[in-house]
């Protein structure tokens, strides 16, 4: 996606990559994108952008939901490979 790659090379020489400062980065531009600015961002992507960024959004929130669930319970992990699609 051109907007990652964007990004990358605005940043890469200035964060060290690491989870928080891509949290940074990340919320820093969703807070200066519009609902109509993130629109037009996903009518770019193709095909195949446009499954990862449903199957990340899908494994996201079906985690936080599940958990959410099993909240003070104890529960064995498995781990499920996954493949989308």
């Amino acid at each position: 996606m051109k907007i990652i790659d964007e990004l990358y090379e605005m940043y890469r020489n200035k964060l060290t990559g690491d989870e928080e400062d891509i949290d940074m980065l990340t919320f820093a531009f969703l807070e200066e994108m519009s609902y109509e600015d993130l629109m037009d961002l996903i009518h770019e992507m193709d095909k195949q952008e446009l499954y990862d960024l449903m199957g990340l959004y899908l494994i996201e929130s079906l985690k936080g939901k599940f958990a959410q669930e099993q909240y003070g319970q104890q529960r064995t992990h498995t781990y499920y490979p996954r493949n989308i699609h």
